[in-house]
């Protein structure tokens, strides 16, 4: 679904926008998309970052590891 909206740009900015896109809209809205995805890699990062770094999650993935290789063969 989509929604129109109202936005103030600066001249200069909407210079660079129509001299790159016949269309406004979907240059924006892919300027934007592109945006939201760099966010949420970088939180993943960040969250795989932290998960890396946490002693104590690692000493239990250890344990789990141990525990199933611990003679459970089909």
């Amino acid at each position: 679904m989509s929604k129109k909206v109202s936005i103030t740009l600066d001249d200069e900015i909407l210079t660079f926008v129509d001299n790159l896109s016949s269309n406004r809209s979907s240059f924006i809205n892919e300027l934007l998309r592109q945006e939201k995805q760099r966010l949420f890699m970088k939180e993943l990062e960040d969250a795989y970052t932290e998960q890396a770094n946490d002693l104590e999650l690692l000493g239990e993935i250890a344990i789990w590891d141990i525990t199933i290789g611990d003679g459970l063969y089909a």
